[in-house]
Formats: structure tokens, sequence, C-alpha cells
């Protein structure tokens, strides 16, 4: 596999260079009941202190969700949304440089985390579940990850059916890619997320974690977060606290297929995992000795 596409993301005077390392994401999920972590942050000190662990591990990036998308859960409240992330986003601005990416669906939880201090929307529906997404995006001009998901999360994993799972989600990025330039994003703001486990089975996530150099072909850097999903403890048989050694093998796939961002819980086993995939890639390669 040669060496990632190179691309710069920008936000204000802000610059994160993707392609000659893998960038590392670490997700803080300020929920009570998220697949992985849920509960484990029960103040917004807790939060930060965790974020700001996560920097210091290695995370380029933190992104601050406030409302579960696991598989049958509901919506919650903006309100209730707000309350949870902002604080969130307000006091870790005050401690630390660090990218920080607000996790959310919806405008206004979205345009008062940028004021408040972040500097990319992570939107699972691709900017389609509140059509005022993309206005917002393009008003403040930050970075927007634009994932694939079937479906919302109450109903994602009920029986996902593709006629081809890479193609499918090959001609959605392309018709998301038109639609949000077209509503004033810039070409170079965008980024694509698969959506491992959003509306997918075990088969489909192995499938688009292996093809994951298809997309290369959209000319846009690719984020994946396949930390921890259950496609994962569905082949190793173990629970969502087990699966640190399966997390590591699908990071360094993804990143060998072409990730340029990884979303993860474990920052510093998968900053190491990273590291050591990137040194195997960049590799210079010698010359044949027969």
């Amino acid at each position: 596999m040669s060496a990632h596409i190179k691309f710069t993301l920008t936000h204000g005077d802000k610059v994160l260079s993707l392609g000659e390392r893998t960038i590392i994401m670490g997700a803080i999920n300020c929920t009570p009941d998220s697949f992985s972590d849920g509960g484990q942050f029960k103040s917004p000190d807790e939060a930060v202190d965790r974020a700001l662990q996560m920097v210091e591990e290695g995370a380029d990036i933190i992104d601050i969700g406030g409302e579960s998308t696991r598989p049958g859960s509901n919506p919650v409240p903006e309100s209730k949304e707000l309350d949870r992330v902002l604080p969130v986003v307000e006091m870790l601005r005050k401690e630390s440089s660090v990218w920080i990416s607000i996790d959310t669906c919806k405008t206004r939880v979205a345009r008062e985390a940028i004021e408040a201090g972040a500097d990319i929307i992570n939107d699972i529906s691709g900017l389609r579940f509140d059509r005022n997404m993309p206005n917002v995006a393009a008003e403040n001009d930050v970075p927007v990850v634009v994932m694939h998901i079937l479906g919302k999360p109450k109903n994602m994993q009920l029986n996902p059916v593709y006629d081809d799972v890479v193609k499918d989600v090959y001609n959605y990025f392309e018709e998301r890619i038109a639609s949000l330039t077209q509503a004033g994003i810039s070409e170079d703001n965008i980024l694509l997320d698969p959506g491992i486990g959003f509306g997918k089975n075990t088969e489909h996530n192995l499938i688009l974690i292996n093809n994951l150099h298809v997309f290369a072909h959209l000319n846009k850097p690719i984020l994946i977060g396949p930390s921890r999903k259950s496609f994962i403890g569905n082949i190793l048989n173990l629970d969502v606290k087990n699966r640190l050694e399966g997390t590591a093998a699908a990071v360094a796939l993804s990143i060998v297929r072409g990730a340029h961002i990884v979303r993860v819980h474990d920052v510093k086993e998968m900053v190491r995992v990273a590291r050591l995939t990137d040194a195997i890639i960049n590799s210079t390669k010698p010359e044949f000795v027969s």
C-alpha cells in the first residue's frame, strides 16, 4: 500500500496536516447510555480531565458528543444535548488548543459548540437530519465529517440490506459531496466516514474496511471509527470491555487501506498501533535481490 494522499484541514489560524501520519481522534461521550463508555463521565470536569489525558496520550482531535447513537437509541432533546456538551467544549478550549469536534446532528448544538470553541462538525447523518446544518457549516467555514448511515440509530440495525455495500456508500458520498458544495461548504472542508456499525452487519463492516481504498477516488480525507464496535465482538465472541486487540487489528488495517483519521476510545494504545502501522506503510522499498 502506497503512502496516503495528503490533505490539509484549516479552521481560523489552525492547520492540521493529513496523510503524513495517522491522526487520532479521541471519543468523549457525555451520555449515560452510549454503547462503550456511557455514564463514564458524570460531570463536565470528569469529561475534560479524560480529554486532557487523551491529548497527553497523543490525541490530535477530541470528539465530544451528547447524544447516544448506539443501535436502538432515541434522540435526546436539544436542550439536554446542549447541557451535556457545551460546558465540556468551553472548559476544554480554555485548557487546550487541541482540535475539538462536536458530534451532533442538530444545528443549534453545532452552532453553539463552534461559538464555544469547536473546530469540526461530526454529523452521523451526513448533514441530512437537520436541513440547516449545511448552512451552519458553510457560514462558520468549518470542516465537516460526512458519515454514511442507513436509517436512523433507532432502526439502523434492523436487517440492513445493500445491493453492493461499497458501491452504495460510494454513491452516497458522491451525492453528499455535490449537495454540500452546492450549499456553500468548501471542497477542502469535507471528510468522509463510511459509518462502521451504522446500518451495517458484520460482513458489511468487514467489506468496507477491506475496501476502504476505493473511497480514495473521491479525493477526500477518510475517517473511520471501528473502536470497540459490535462486529469485533461478534467475530471474537467478546463483550465491549474486551475488544482492545480487535480494535487494534481493525485500526491497523483501516490505516493500511487508506484511513487518515481513526476515532478511538483507547487513545494511548491506538496511538502506538497507528505509529507502527505508519512506519511500515512509509518504509523505503529496497532494491529487489534475487
